[in-house]
């Protein structure tokens, strides 16, 4: 019996085939149309409305967006308040730039879209400036969504308040005449999207502090007797000088101010013998001032009190003191946990020497970034400096030959953290535990072959897990010899002195600090 064969057109191709593929694109285009349909008419109701104060409020609206400078704007107000509403600033900043680099990089040159004709719209809305890139999809209504849905996502209740602002910013782009609806209901999604893919590679975290099973005593000091306090007048994005603060929490206590021609540690050691009688030394500054008093306190035994005053206080955040208020309680209820502390054996040009770290430590391109930044700060601000500095790093940046824990390896740069952070990805950004006796070791290899390309690639994709550039330990203790020449350590943002061998340890327990306890004890 013969087979029966489908009818085949002239070249060997299917007429079958060629029909589906015409179905589908005669839907398509039907589909298409439908939307242009119901556009045209959304912008001839939206034409229809009458002349109100409200034109010009849109109009301002939609140009203060221009380049996303109205987020910026708002992101510099929120970035002024720590914790939940700065976070919510940079993950927001960091939205606007997927977003924006989405719709204008991606979404306008590929899908090309003209704008509505300028008399779709009274003579009075128009923009003196209309845009001449494509209309689809609307970069204005992308950055807009992707900043309020960021900034929800730390913080609800500024989220809440920015969504009206938003949906102003998106609405005006049709109001104006220079989007059709469906280039702004793109946009929205586009932002709503590059927010939450933020998550991806920076996931959110509860708002909580670190535990810590271990209880100490200390003495309740009562206004601050018998404490010496040391405050930086300097630290914080505004350089506001904490004095006042520490002054209403602990009006008995002897302030101490940085003295730029000694060294903090000496300075304090000095201060403290020669007072004789000093239950608790207080500090109020960012993370290395606190770092450098935590040194002083540990190596004395007496309990830390700390008022955060810094840029982004990490210790502070994490060891749940958010604020004066939460300070002044905990010493006045004598309240102190145990908590542990890295520490760093420097051996070198310098000759043997110690240093303490309360955060992270690390060798390679970071103690190079921070000597760096703080030449440039001598004429920029200190963000810009470190952007610059970390640029010209990574771009002359050479390898570390290194024996770890004497096995040999090539490393571009090499991070230990006081206790083991998470996420585990590149950026560690929090500690869920003060006490666990244990070093998180991160460093990137250099000895495999576009190692710094790789370890980029895994960064975009977030599957460093899976990496065989990146490494990732949790141990007790590290050491660390290089084979060529010297380097220098920094720890907690501050750069050590020449070694040629470093052991790090974690020593459990090293400090007691004032902190309240758990609401649920």
């Amino acid at each position: 019996m013969r087979k029966c064969h489908k009818p085949v057109a002239a070249g060997g191709r299917n007429p079958f085939v060629r029909r589906d593929r015409a179905t589908a694109l005669s839907r398509l285009g039907e589909a298409f149309r439908q939307v242009g349909d119901g556009d045209r008419a959304l912008v001839r109701r939206s034409a229809a409305l009458p002349r109100t104060r409200a034109d010009d409020v849109l109009s301002l609206v939609s140009r203060s967006a221009d380049k996303s400078r109205l987020w910026w704007g708002v992101a510099a107000v929120l970035a002024v308040r720590k914790g939940p509403t700065r976070r919510a600033a940079l993950r927001g900043a960091a939205a606007i730039a997927g977003a924006s680099a989405a719709a204008n990089l991606v979404g306008k040159p590929l899908l090309p879209r003209r704008r509505p004709a300028e008399d779709e719209v009274p003579e009075h809305r128009r923009l003196r400036r209309r845009p001449s890139s494509s209309s689809f999809p609307s970069g204005h209504a992308a950055s807009a969504a992707a900043f309020a849905t960021a900034v929800a996502m730390e913080s609800p209740r500024a989220g809440l308040a920015l969504a009206p602002l938003a949906g102003l910013v998106a609405y005006s782009r049709v109001h104006t005449g220079v989007h059709w609806p469906s280039d702004v209901g793109a946009g929205l999604a586009i932002g709503a999207g590059a927010a939450a893919l933020t998550r991806h590679w920076w996931p959110l975290h509860p708002d909580l502090r670190a535990r810590t099973a271990h209880q100490a005593q200390a003495p309740l000091m009562v206004d601050g007797e018998d404490m010496l306090a040391l405050v930086n007048p300097h630290s914080g994005v505004n350089g506001q000088d904490p004095t006042e603060d520490v002054r209403y929490a602990w009006p008995k206590a002897t302030l101490q101010y940085p003295d730029s021609d000694r060294d903090l540690r000496e300075q304090l050691a000095d201060e403290i013998d020669a007072r004789g009688t000093v239950r608790a030394l207080g500090v109020a500054g960012g993370d290395g001032t606190v770092a450098s008093v935590a040194s002083v306190a540990a190596e004395r035994g007496l309990p830390l009190a700390l008022i955060p005053t810094g840029t982004l206080n990490h210790f502070a955040r994490d060891v749940g003191v958010r604020s004066m208020p939460d300070a002044d309680a905990a010493t006045e209820g004598g309240h102190a946990v145990g908590i542990d502390l890295g520490e760093v054996e420097i051996s070198g040009a310098d000759g043997p020497a110690h240093r303490w770290f309360v955060n992270t430590a690390s060798l390679g391109g970071y103690p190079e970034m921070v000597r760096l930044r703080e030449k440039l700060q001598e004429k920029h601000p200190k963000w810009p400096a470190a952007a610059l500095a970390l640029a010209r790093v990574l771009r002359r940046a050479k390898p570390l030959r290194v024996e770890l824990d004497g096995a040999e390896a090539q490393i571009w740069l090499l991070f230990v953290g006081n206790g083991t952070y998470s996420p585990k990805g590149f950026a560690p950004s929090r500690r869920p535990a003060l006490d666990t006796g244990l070093l998180d070791v991160r460093y990137l290899r250099a000895d495999l072959p576009y190692s710094r390309a790789r370890f980029l690639l895994a960064m975009i994709t977030n599957s460093l897990h899976a990496s065989h550039v990146y490494q990732q330990h949790d141990l007790p203790e590290l050491h660390i010899r290089l084979r060529d020449g010297h380097r220098r350590v920094a720890t907690d943002g501050e750069v050590g002195p020449l070694g040629r061998e470093f052991h790090f340890r974690s020593r459990p327990s090293a400090l007691t600090i004032y902190r309240n306890p758990d609401p649920s004890g």
